[in-house]
Parts: C-alpha cells; structure tokens; sequence
C-alpha cells in the first residue's frame, strides 16, 4: 500500500509520462496483461487509456490490471490510468563502477590496516615494558 506522500511523488512522475498501454474494445486481455507486465518491469510506472469503445471505466480497467499484475493503481483521471509495481532488485542497473575511486578506496583501507597493525605492535611493546618494571620493582623491593 502506497502512502499519500509516495503517491503524490508518483502522481507527479507520470505527469510527464507517455501513454504506453492501450485498451480497446477487446478489454483487458491476457495480452494486455502480458504486456502490461513487461512495460512495469522495465519501467515501474506506466500510464495507460482506455478507450471508449472499451465498454469498462479506467478505473475498472486499472483495477483488473493492478489485481491481475501485483501493482498499485496510482490515480485514474477520465479515461487515463497510472499503475506502479517495485521493480524486482536484479532487474535494476547496476551503478556503474569508478576505478580511480576503487583504488583510492583501496589505498585508504591499506593504510588503515597498516595503522591498525602498527598500534598492535606498540600496545604489545608497552605491555610488555610495563611487566618487566614491575618485575624489576618487585626485585628490588
């Protein structure tokens, strides 16, 4: 379920987005439910019509597709209806990598462990210097 903020936000996206799905006279059919789905796994938001020769309201239409696909409907305004499904993770592009980045990255995290390596060592010595005054105090003593 949508909230009112994320619905407003989507709202806005498919101000500026093109119709995509048509529904005729044949209604919603298993090809335009297939096609719907490929249009929302590519996109996440498309933005349908329904004609009038359709003999269903969009908002009939966009809730038989929504139902039949998985999706949300979004807004239904006269005979244009907007629909959103999450795209699934591995279907999204990866960001594309930076190798100078990459190896400053790497770079950073060498020193880090060198530093970390390093502080080991000299806590080990101080210990180690610390046990053998006492030991020398106990002596003495």
């Amino acid at each position: 379920m949508l909230s009112s903020k994320q619905r407003a936000a989507l709202r806005s996206e498919a101000n500026s987005a093109e119709i995509i799905l048509h529904i005729g006279k044949g209604g919603v059919t298993e090809a335009v439910i297939a096609q719907a789905g490929e249009a929302l796994a590519a996109r996440e938001l498309i933005k349908g019509r329904v004609l009038e020769s359709a003999g269903l309201t969009a908002r009939e239409a966009c809730d038989l597709l929504a139902e039949a696909l998985g999706a949300e409907p979004v807004q239904t305004i006269g005979a244009v209806f907007v629909l959103w499904r999450k795209a699934p993770e591995q279907a999204k592009a990866k960001p594309r990598s930076n190798p100078v980045r990459e190896g400053a990255q790497a770079r950073r995290q060498a020193k880090k462990n060198e530093r970390q390596r390093r502080n080991e060592y000299f806590r080990e010595q101080a210990i180690q210097k610390a046990i053998e005054r006492r030991i020398a105090r106990e002596n003495k003593g």
